[in-house]
């Protein structure tokens, strides 16, 4: 049986709604790090995939166009509710990462936070973000990955069967993922967790 699907997505990051910005105000400064990285400019179309309770909103230029989609509807209404304060220019949708309802080449800049460990198919995800981003834009990922040039330990896959049940998968490889488009990569940074975790922005 696979653990990992939309559906199981939806049902357990519904039940994490309510204490999830509390968790995830840890990553705060490499939230905001690898938002800065984009130089947003004003007027630039934004996209952030996976965006959650939408905790990357306050780091955005007021002046930017923003659609935030989650596979997860109350998620969705945490976005809607965040930006009431904020009263940015968002769009907030409900949609599938694998799967983007919008035309090719349509973005500036595309944010994916802590998406790309807990997507059933990542590789889908990639290949999408590279569609639906216009030639010469960029996107920032910011997740967890094995580290680079080492293969998963055994410790790390047994750690897995919890963690790929409970939160995201963590023996995902991003070479191996980003192989599968043509993006190339500007810059791959160490972050959180002894760089378990990595602040990685790519261009079209």
């Amino acid at each position: 049986m696979k653990i990992n699907t939309n559906t199981w997505n939806k049902i357990r990051y519904t039940l994490y709604t309510p204490g999830y910005d509390l968790i995830a105000q840890y990553l705060r400064d490499s939230r905001k790090k690898s938002i800065d990285s984009l130089e947003i400019e004003s007027g630039d179309k934004v996209l952030i995939i996976g965006a959650g309770t939408g905790l990357d909103l306050e780091f955005l230029p007021s002046d930017c166009d923003i659609i935030a989609t989650d596979i997860t509807p109350s998620m969705i209404d945490g976005i809607k509710k965040r930006n009431k304060v904020l009263n940015l220019k968002v769009q907030a949708m409900v949609m599938d990462g694998q799967a983007l309802n919008f035309g090719n080449n349509m973005f500036d800049k595309i944010i994916l936070h802590l998406i790309i460990s807990v997507i059933p198919d990542p590789i889908a995800c990639i290949k999408e973000a590279e569609r639906v981003l216009k030639s010469g834009g960029q996107i920032v990922v910011y997740d967890k990955f094995v580290p680079k040039d080492r293969k998963v330990s055994s410790i790390r896959k047994i750690a897995n069967v919890f963690t790929n049940f409970l939160f995201s998968d963590i023996t995902r490889s991003f070479e191996s993922i980003i192989l599968n488009s043509g993006l190339t990569i500007l810059s791959d940074k160490d972050a959180d967790f002894n760089g378990n975790f990595r602040l990685i922005k790519m261009t079209k």
